[in-house]
Parts: structure tokens; sequence; C-alpha cells
């Protein structure tokens, strides 16, 4: 990663500076006094997240960074902690150091802001992945398709099941075939559809999905066999 810092104060540079140096993971491309000095940087250059005290000598750090066009992962820095709450409601706001604080803090804030900057690549690859939001007890819940490990349906009621959720509603099996087109899912018995990625065995007329077991129904077999390429 690569930051800037913008700090009127020698001190607190000097701080942010020889914490930066101990760290091999971020790069301290330059240091700023004032908010316009660097909003002209940023205007040319990207980096990754940006050291901002809140006094700056003309203008404060919060409203800087409502000009900053796509923002970077921000770590506000300042002696008032008062200003926390307000600072937080800004999202590129990643952590909050209050002047002084400890290596041990830092280090904490640059995590956070490396997390940040990961989840939206994460997010990029997972871009293409087709969703659905399912409407259970009056919330809509997104989920990625190739999430399912398995639908079951009992009566009038579905199950979808993935590695974190379980969501029961009423709808049918015969709906959730014409969902999914993708030919990683198939029905192996009258009442469940599996998602063929998450199978770790097949055992008789058992197969297994994760630690769950479903069973295989006789007309069903010989196309989750062929799916599989046994």
């Amino acid at each position: 990663m690569n930051c800037i810092i913008i700090e009127d104060e020698i001190p607190a540079q000097k701080v942010l500076k020889s914490f930066i140096g101990k760290m091999p993971s971020i790069t301290l491309v330059d240091t700023f006094n004032a908010a316009i000095e660097a909003n002209s940087f940023l205007n040319n250059n990207t980096v990754d997240v940006v050291f901002l005290d809140i006094n700056l000598p003309d203008m404060s750090g919060l409203d800087f960074i409502k000009t900053v066009k796509n923002p970077p992962a921000i770590i506000m820095t300042t002696a008032y902690p008062e200003y926390a709450v307000n600072s937080f409601e800004l999202d590129t706001i990643v952590d909050y150091l209050v002047k002084p604080f400890s290596f041990d803090r830092f280090l904490k804030a640059v995590n956070k802001a490396k997390d940040r900057i990961e989840i939206p690549e994460n997010n990029q690859e997972n871009s293409n992945e087709e969703t659905i939001f399912l409407n259970v007890d009056k919330t809509l819940h997104k989920l990625v398709l190739s999430s399912i490990m398995y639908i079951e349906s009992d009566r009038n009621y579905i199950t979808v099941v993935t590695e974190t959720q379980k969501l029961s509603y009423i709808d049918s099996l015969k709906n959730w075939i014409e969902k999914l087109s993708d030919t990683q899912f198939i029905q192996v018995h009258k009442s469940y559809i599996i998602n063929s990625k998450f199978v770790d065995k097949i055992s008789g007329n058992t197969l297994f999905v994760k630690a769950h077991k479903i069973p295989i129904g006789r007309t069903y077999k010989q196309e989750l066999l062929k799916l599989l390429g046994v």
C-alpha cells in the first residue's frame, strides 16, 4: 500500500513517518502541510491510504474529504476525540487516531485500511456472480447463487442452505428448478436440489454435502453420477 500524510504539525508528521517506516507493507509517497496542496496531488495521483489531520490551516480535514473524488481509505489523526462521531459518518474513514497514539494503535488502524482496500478487490472478483434476493420474514436476503449448497422442500416450504445461512420460506422446488440455470445444480430427490461443487462423497443412496446427508432418489441417481463424471 502507498500513502500520504496531510498534517501541519511537524512533531505529528515525524511520528507518522517513524511508524510508517517500521512497516514494509506501506510506503510513504509524500507529506503535505495543507489540504489544498494535497488536493492538487490527488487530482493527478492515486494512493491507497491518507493520514489526515482534522485541524488544518486552510480547511478542516472533514471538509477536505468531501472535495476529493473517489477518496482513498482515510485514517483521521487529531488531538480532539469529540470529532470522532462526526468523522465516522463518512464511509471513507476507516479509523480515528487520537494524539498521542501508540505504534500498536497505529498498526491496528493500518490493518483496518488494508481490510477496506482488499474487500472491493474481492467484490470485483465476484461481480459477475449471479445473485438473488429472498424475502424471508419481511426481510430481503441477498444470496450469491453459487454459494447455495442445497435446497430442501418440505410441503409448502423451501429451505435454502449455504455455509453461513439457512433461510426458510413459502415456495416450491419447481420454481427453484426454473431459477437455477447453472449446470452445477441438480435435483437428486423429489425434495432436494444440490450444488454439485459441495458434494464431498456418495455412499449408497446418500450423498454428503459438507456435513449434511442428502438422500438420492432412484430415478435421479444416474443423472447425478453423470454430472459428477462417475
